[in-house]
């Protein structure tokens, strides 16, 4: 097996060790913070407790702007970061098409809306969303083929009723209890948590986990381990880790992502990306590598974009052979943080 996969698959079956770990170790720190006695007051006036505490606050200082420009490219980009733990209501609808290798005659139609309730201090949210299944899998739905030159609409929809939890803006933990339709109609349940914290004056570690079941796919969980570095204003780069588990697959899909985030100005922006994805079953191995370009330009106001991205592909199953694609997408992402 070359050495790089051997790697990505050794990083990969980490990324479950690494959320337990930062689930269980910072609670602890933070309950041993608590328990604390008060340090003896010094007697001589005015002397610093801390010979650092000097450097507190430009450190907090760059760590927020980092935290803020991070937010700030996920709402640009219309991410599912910024869907999962927006406090503000969130609409997007894409009209979107893939020309090349995987893609598809058609142009694809898809929404969801996170509607934060009033008088509830954003506890409480109403989703609406199309196929939500592929929204935690991010898989194709089972059974569809190319027929002709349309737009293919969404084969279900869904509602449902969301419980947000916010700690210390740190952990964001929330819960979903809605129903699919048409007839006949499925309940389903999700339940995400997320973990952000600052490794440096320009790094953050944010660790993310999803529980849910579908009736048709299943029992599942994904993990999402991010790595963010400031590099300068306009820059920022992200490694990803992604996990995901079915029940009914009895698999492991593993996706390795290393992006760089280049704002040019207040209308566009750019992603540069390099993707390795693998399976688990029947053995852990890397399926295809990916190496991507993404061109972001806000067309309207604050909430119409256009997507264009050149791909080019290397799937094992072509030998690892190039395969280029193209992909367009219109978005419409009206936002109340906006």
């Amino acid at each position: 097996m070359p050495h790089f996969e051997q790697k990505f698959i050794s990083y990969s079956r980490l990324s479950q060790s690494l959320l337990l770990g930062t689930a269980l170790c910072f609670p602890l720190n933070l309950l041993g913070a608590e328990q604390t006695t008060q340090p003896v007051q010094s007697t001589q006036p005015d002397q610093p407790s801390d010979l650092f505490s000097s450097i507190d606050a430009p450190r907090d200082y760059l760590s927020e702007k980092l935290v803020s420009f991070a937010s700030n490219i996920d709402r640009f980009f219309g991410d599912d970061r910024h869907y999962q733990e927006s406090n503000k209501s969130v609409f997007q609808l894409d009209l979107a098409k893939v020309a090349g290798y995987g893609g598809d005659r058609r142009f694809s139609l898809s929404g969801k809306a996170n509607l934060n309730l009033p008088a509830t201090e954003g506890r409480l949210h109403l989703l609406l969303e199309t196929d939500p299944e592929q929204n935690v899998t991010t898989e194709s739905t089972p059974g569809q083929t190319v027929l002709s030159n349309q737009v293919t609409t969404p084969g279900n929809y869904s509602l449902a009723a969301r419980y947000v939890k916010e700690l210390e803006d740190t952990w964001h933990f929330s819960t979903d209890a809605g129903l699919k339709f048409p007839i006949p109609i499925h309940p389903f349940v999700r339940s995400r948590g997320s973990y952000s914290v600052p490794l440096s004056d320009d790094w953050r570690l944010k660790a993310a986990q999803s529980v849910y079941w579908f009736n048709n796919i299943g029992v599942g969980e994904t993990t999402q381990l991010d790595l963010e570095h400031f590099l300068s204003k306009p820059l920022l780069f992200r490694a990803t880790s992604t996990a995901t588990w079915l029940n009914n697959k009895q698999n492991f899909d593993l996706r390795q992502d290393l992006s760089i985030y280049h704002t040019l100005n207040e209308r566009t922006a750019l992603l540069y990306q390099a993707s390795a994805i693998g399976v688990s079953n029947p053995q852990y191995e890397v399926t295809e590598y990916v190496a991507s370009t993404l061109y972001r330009y806000r067309m309207h106001k604050d909430w119409m974009f256009l997507e264009l991205s050149p791909q080019l592909h290397f799937p094992k199953i072509n030998n690892f052979h190039p395969s280029p694609a193209f992909g367009m997408r219109l978005e419409m992402l009206p936002d109340q943080s906006r």
